[in-house]
């Protein structure tokens, strides 16, 4: 359940989208490295908050307890832990595990790709986060997903404005993950929740509620930093200043038009401690409401200075951020999309196909088609003795091959060999 198989049509988009991915990351620097599948179960408890229950366990193992990975971060931060890694620019593209209800429809799994890239290091504020986001911007423009939007925000505003409206501290991480809902349900609900099931006041509620649902850019930075309440605040204020430094670097790169500081952004992972950051693709629910709709998150990140320090045994601290492409999310959307264009897509990428008109030329097939794999060149022949012309001129329209090189008992006797270009019948 929640698993798949890729046929060769699937396997192919699949490659066609990765490839777009890690060459952006390759772009930008980064280094790949790979970890096991397998973690200890220690390592991955305690990183996830609520959510620390889809992870998978595994059997005791001859005294160890595993897990299957449930993201690429944590087996991050324990690489950098293990091997004493100060700085680094890494990507990763890896299958991870979580025991989920799979929602296949909307390319949820049990089993699923994740892309990583993460900057590790002790840097000047705000200038690996804005890359992050450029990387982000990047991949949705080379994709041609249409319309998206980067939604901003940070566990420090977010975690000032719980203190100013009087939200105990233990109690941020569980009202974090209630705003984080926002995006799904309307604001009575995540009230409801606050007050009926987190216990905080109906007052602090409505509070919160007056600033989690503002959105904006700069301006809205500028007019928090003014207000009388969350200017008072330390943590708040430092977070809004860094934020106010990330729109400058942002302006600079040119993609401010697509990012929205927005103080509902939560993100339910409980590593975060600064900028945190989702990309939502919007669309069009008809032609006749210019409303846009988000179909849902197809990346994810931000800033986590917390996570290599426990898996240090001196606590030695490397800050990190980094960026997830949700790779399944944008698969299910082309797949939808290559089906309603009726497109065919290649599954193999074969270059020619050496054929045959007459029968008792196996021979002259062999030698060509071996002289053709040497030089590097993809072909193919048909696994018969004496195939027809027009069965093997078939075969190059159904898997779209574009060219026939023909070998004849003319040909033979001239030397020659004849190239028939197969959509246009053109013959050289």
């Amino acid at each position: 359940q929640g698993t798949r198989d890729h046929p060769p049509a699937q396997a192919a988009l699949r490659e066609r989208l990765l490839r777009t991915v890690v060459s952006c990351f390759k772009r930008h620097g980064a280094a790949a490295i790979d970890t096991p599948a397998l973690e200890l179960r220690e390592t991955l408890m305690g990183k996830y908050g609520e959510d620390t229950k889809l992870i998978y366990e595994l059997q005791d193992q001859g005294g160890e307890l595993l897990a299957l990975r449930y993201d690429l971060t944590v087996p991050f931060a324990r690489y950098l832990a293990m091997n004493k890694v100060n700085n680094m620019k890494r990507y990763h593209v890896a299958k991870v595990y979580r025991r989920d209800n799979p929602a296949t429809t909307r390319g949820r799994y049990r089993e699923f790709y994740q892309c990583d890239f993460d900057i590790a290091g002790q840097f000047d504020p705000m200038i690996p986060d804005a890359e992050c986001l450029k990387i982000v911007h990047e991949i949705l423009s080379d994709l041609q997903l249409g319309d998206f939007v980067i939604k901003v925000n940070d566990r420090r505003i977010l975690n000032g404005v719980f203190a100013v409206c009087g939200v105990p501290e233990s109690k941020f991480i569980t009202a974090c993950s209630t705003v984080d809902k926002l995006d799904k349900v309307p604001w009575e609900e995540v009230r409801s929740e606050m007050v009926g099931e987190k216990g905080l006041s109906p007052e602090a509620a409505d509070r919160i509620g007056e600033y989690v649902q503002l959105h904006g850019g700069l301006d809205l930075i500028e007019r928090l930093l003014q207000d009388p309440k969350l200017s008072q605040n330390k943590l708040a204020k430092e977070g809004l200043g860094d934020m106010k430094l990330l729109f400058e670097y942002l302006t600079l790169f040119g993609i401010t038009g697509k990012i929205s500081f927005d103080l509902s952004l939560a993100r339910g992972l409980d590593y975060y401690t600064g900028v945190i950051f989702e990309a939502v693709l919007l669309q069009q629910e008809n032609e006749h409401v210019e409303e846009l709709v988000g179909v849902g998150s197809v990346a994810g990140g931000g800033r986590y200075d917390g996570l290599v320090g426990m898996f240090d045994p001196k606590g030695r601290k490397v800050p990190c951020v980094g960026v997830s492409i949700g790779i399944e999310r944008i698969f299910s959307i082309l797949e939808q999309r290559l089906k309603a264009s009726g497109e065919k897509l290649r599954t193999t990428e074969t270059q020619v196909l050496v054929a045959t008109p007459q029968k008792h030329l196996l021979a002259a097939r062999l030698k060509l088609i071996s002289e053709l794999w040497d030089a590097g060149i993809k072909a193919e022949m048909l696994y018969k003795k004496d195939p027809k012309l027009l069965k093997q001129l078939q075969y190059c329209e159904d898997t779209g091959i574009p060219l026939a090189a023909i070998v004849g008992e003319q040909e033979l006797a001239d030397g020659v060999v004849k190239l028939r270009d197969v959509s246009t019948r053109q013959e050289v």
